[in-house]
C-alpha cells in the first residue's frame, strides 16, 4: 500500500507540523507532498521521509517569501501526481486539501482549519495593508475561496483539530467530520515535582496580530510589579518590542524544547490571550502541571477546565478572561493571584494527556479502519 501525506508547507516544527511527525510514526513508508520545503527546519522523522515539492520551491525567495506566492498556490497543489498512491492524508490549513487524488484512492483531509485568513480572519491578517494592496489580495482571496469550494468533492472525509473547527467545517464547507485532536508532546512536557515555581508570568506564542501579544505587554506595563517572560518569533517582533516600557518584561525570542520546558516547569502561571482554533502551547503547559490564563473562547474552551466554571472544583487547570482587552487580563491575572494555589499540577497533567501523541496515533488508526476496507495496520 502507498501512502501520500500532503502538508501545505513545512519552513519549521509548528502545530501542523507535530501532527505531521506523528502521521509519519504511523506510515514511515509514506511519501510527503508539499508546495515548500526548507531543509533542516524539521526533525529528523520527518526529514527521513521522501519530500517533494511544487514549482514555487524553484521561485525567487520562496522559502523566505512563499506567501507572497499565496494565488499560485491552487496551480501548485493541484500539478502533483498521486497516481498509483492508495491512501491520501492531507494535512491542511490552506490548499493541501485540494489535491487531487487518483480514482480509487481513499483522501482523507485533517484540517486545522478552512483558510482563516480567506473565510473569517481577514482584517486580523491583512487590515494594515494600504488601500490598494488590500484591493489586490481580496481579488486573490475571493478567487481562493471559490477554488476551496470547488475541490470539496476531492475529499472523501474530513477530521476536524477541534469542536470549533468542526463547527467551522460545517458552516463553510456543509461538511460533517469527526474530531481527533492535534498530539501533544506530554512525555516530553512532563510535571518534575522537585522543581520550585518562580515569581514569573509565561506566554509561547508566534508574534503575529491575532495572537493578541500586545495585550500581555500593555497588562504587564501597569502591573509593574510582576513579571512576565515572552518566548517566540513572528512579523510584529519590533513593533512589540516598542510597547514596552517597564523592565518586568523580557521578550527572549525562539526557544529550543528544552529550553522550554525549563519555563514551562519554573513559571506560575501561563498566559493565554489568543482565540485560537486548538492552541497547543496552553497544553503543553498544562502538561507539567502549570495553570493556564486564557482567553475563553474557541480551542481554550476545549483545552482548559476554569476554575471560573463551578462544573470544575477540583479539577481546574487554569481561569478564563472573557475579553481581549487589557483591563480584562489584568483583572483575570490578578484574581488569579488570589487563587494560584487552589490549582493542582497532578489534575492540571492529568487534563493534558487526553491530547497526547500516542492518543492522537489510536484514534487516526481508528478513523482509518471505520472509514476504509484498507488493511493499513
Amino acid at each position: 500500500m502507498r501512502v501520500a501525506i500532503v502538508h501545505d508547507w513545512l519552513t519549521g516544527m509548528r502545530g501542523g507540523e507535530k501532527a505531521v511527525d506523528a502521521i509519519c510514526k504511523i506510515f514511515p513508508q509514506a511519501e510527503i507532498f508539499t508546495l515548500i520545503y526548507k531543509k533542516g527546519s524539521l526533525n529528523p522523522n520527518i526529514e527521513n521521509h521522501p519530500i517533494h515539492t511544487s514549482f514555487i520551491q524553484k521561485l525567487p525567495q520562496a522559502i523566505e517569501k512563499y506567501r507572497n506566492y499565496l494565488p499560485l498556490f491552487p496551480l501548485a497543489i493541484e500539478s502533483f501526481n498521486l497516481e498509483g498512491f492508495d491512501l491520501i492524508i492531507s494535512s491542511s490549513h490552506c490548499v493541501a486539501k485540494g489535491i487531487k487524488k487518483p480514482k480509487n484512492a481513499y483522501h482523507f483531509c485533517y484540517c486545522y482549519t478552512p483558510m482563516r485568513y480567506a473565510w473569517i480572519f481577514f482584517d486580523q491578517y491583512f487590515g494594515n495593508y494600504s488601500f490598494l494592496k488590500k484591493a489586490v489580495v481580496k481579488y486573490a482571496i475571493n478567487y481562493l475561496k471559490k477554488w476551496d469550494l470547488a475541490t470539496l468533492s476531492r475529499v472523501d472525509d474530513f477530521i476536524a483539530i477541534s469542536e470549533t473547527i468542526r463547527q467551522r467545517i460545517r458552516d463553510i464547507y456543509k461538511k460533517e467530520s469527526e474530531v481527533i485532536y492535534p498530539p501533544v508532546n506530554t512525555e516530553k512536557f512532563a510535571f518534575n515535582p522537585g522543581i520550585k515555581r518562580e515569581d514569573f508570568y509565561l506566554c509561547v506564542s508566534a508574534l503575529v496580530p491575532y495572537k493578541k501579544i500586545d495585550i500581555i505587554i500593555e497588562a504587564f506595563n501597569k502591573l509593574k510589579d510582576k513579571r512576565v517572560i515572552i518566548i517566540g518569533t513572528g512579523n510584529i517582533e519590533a513593533e512589540l518590542r516598542e510597547k514596552i516600557t517597564s523592565k518586568n518584561i523580557e521578550m527572549l525570542g525562539w526557544a529550543d524544547e528544552n529550553t522550554l520546558l525549563e519555563y514551562y516547569q519554573k513559571a506560575a502561571g501561563f498566559i493565554f490571550p489568543a482565540e485560537e482554533d486548538f492552541g497547543i502551547a496552553p497544553v503543553e503547559a498544562q502538561s507539567t502541571g502549570l495553570p493556564v490564563i486564557a482567553y475563553g473562547k474557541a480551542g481554550n474552551s476545549e483545552t482548559v477546565l476554569p476554575i471560573n466554571d463551578p462544573v470544575n472544583l477540583n479539577r481546574a487547570t487554569g481561569i478564563f478572561f472573557y475579553e481581549q482587552t487589557t483591563d480584562s487580563l489584568v483583572k483575570c491575572i490578578l484574581e488569579f493571584e488570589k487563587i494560584k494555589t487552589e490549582f493542582n499540577p497532578i489534575h492540571i497533567r492529568e487534563n493534558a494527556l487526553k491530547f497526547s501523541e500516542e492518543k492522537f496515533i489510536e484514534n487516526i488508526k481508528e478513523f482509518i479502519q471505520k472509514h476504509t476496507k484498507i488493511n493499513a495496520f
